[in-house]
């Protein structure tokens, strides 16, 4: 029987004894074994469970029943009561199945990697829309397992239970709730969508580049965001400290005023229901006219987690490697540059500088930033319509107007007259015609 068949409350997970083991399948060494255990300790941190044990298993041949060896499974067991372990975290995907065997044969409470980071996200989203799609996210994977409790639908907080609910008493869920409350969730999740479309659509009428920050979890894009917009968002040292998506107006060098988004991060084996569940959010990304993708450049993985982000992206329809020109510009930022050591960091540079899309910096002590704004002014300016004006030396007013959305080099002065070279945007350049008349 699991040592949570209780009635104990989320705060008693907060203090759970977790053990967490990787099963290392064939063909998913990609990653190694050291970092998916940090980066599961990590998840687990994130909703305060206490980590007394990580552990890797190399699994040869996986077992419908258990997915580990039957010897396997008999030193979790060995190691749950040694160490007086609460909760099994295994860091793969489990079935229904599998998971109930696991739980039978060890003693142990367990849930999945997916299980988990629904956990997080369950507890963290703190908007309407997000908690929509969480729970969305949550049914769907429940769907098709056990369920332990179903008291998560009349909750009005964070989290579904996964850690804490009252163990194995309503075997048998009631299917139709169940369809019929993802069917009502669906609903209201296609009239957000609808909204962000009508918004996505007014921001298209506006002369307002939309930047958008992508990244694998705790790369930093909301110390970025922060920095570029002087917002207080939350950027912890913490996996997926920002769920729901923030948008704030920045200024750029020329730039009369860009739309910054800060979006949720991105992580290996990204549960699919999250995925689905998410779309809404991720559209953001979709419209943007410039993503911005944000690596840790001082993480032994970054390599990995550039390809996991951008296996997402694909998904999303963005990122074409047969033609980088279809769909938003990405850009790189490789940050937390105040970790290197001076040689990478020398290293890093030297790279970057023979790559017009990638740069340097550090979001913590704002090394580099300068850089990156004009960066991303370069690239608005490239979308920007170039005309040579003549103005009337004494007309301060629409000098001013001219400097203060876009770029403008004085060619010449004749007599009354300066020649100037200006670069706006399409709509700009007609908001200039309707308010001014200028040859």
């Amino acid at each position: 029987m699991s040592v949570f068949n209780r009635s104990e409350t989320d705060e008693f997970a907060r203090g759970a004894r977790a053990l967490i083991i990787y099963p290392e399948l064939p063909g998913k060494a990609a990653v190694g074994a050291e970092a998916r255990l940090d980066e599961a300790e990590g998840l687990a941190l994130a909703i305060g469970l206490n980590v007394v044990r990580k552990k890797h298993f190399r699994v040869r041949s996986p077992r419908a029943v258990t997915l580990l060896g039957g010897g396997q499974v008999d030193e979790i067991a060995e190691i749950g009561r040694d160490l007086e372990i609460d909760l099994l975290i295994v860091d793969a995907a489990l079935t229904a199945i599998q998971q109930r065997n696991l739980e039978e044969k060890t003693g142990l409470k367990t849930i999945d990697r997916t299980g988990l980071i629904l956990e997080i996200f369950g507890e963290r989203a703190a908007t309407a829309e997000g908690r929509l799609q969480v729970e969305l996210a949550h049914l769907d994977y429940q769907a098709g397992r056990l369920v332990r409790s179903w008291t998560h639908l009349e909750r009005q907080r964070g989290g579904f239970g996964f850690l804490g609910g009252p163990g194995e008493t309503q075997i048998e869920a009631d299917r139709r709730m169940i369809r019929d409350r993802m069917a009502r969730l669906r609903r209201e999740l296609d009239e957000v969508k609808r909204t962000r479309s009508l918004h996505r659509a007014r921001r298209k009428r506006a002369p307002w580049p939309v930047i958008a920050l992508v990244g694998y979890t705790n790369a930093g894009k909301s110390t970025l965001f922060n920095r570029l917009t002087r917002a207080t968002v939350l950027a912890e040292d913490m996996l997926f400290a920002t769920l729901d998506p923030t948008m704030r107006e920045i200024s750029l060098p020329g730039v009369e005023k860009a739309i910054l988004s800060d979006t949720v991060g991105f992580v290996s084996d990204l549960p699919t229901q999250l995925v689905a569940a998410f779309r809404a959010t991720l559209e953001e990304v979709i419209s943007a006219d410039i993503i911005v993708h944000v690596r840790d450049i001082a993480h032994n993985e970054s390599d990995s987690q550039r390809d996991d982000v951008m296996s997402i992206l694909r998904d999303l329809g963005i990122g074409n490697d047969e033609d980088p020109q279809i769909g938003p510009e990405i850009i790189e930022i490789w940050n937390k540059k105040d970790l290197l050591t001076e040689e990478r960091c020398d290293e890093l540079e030297r790279i970057a500088k023979r790559n017009n899309r990638v740069q340097l910096l550090s979001a913590e002590t704002g090394e580099g930033i300068e850089a990156f704004r004009a960066l991303l002014s370069s690239i608005i300016a490239k979308q920007n319509e170039v005309r040579i004006l003549n103005i009337p030396i004494d007309n301060g007013a629409l000098l001013a107007w001219l400097h203060a959305r876009g770029t403008v080099d004085v060619q010449s002065e004749v007599g009354d007259f300066l020649s100037v070279e200006v670069s706006l945007s399409q709509q700009l350049w007609g908001q200039f015609e309707k308010q001014f008349s200028v040859r």
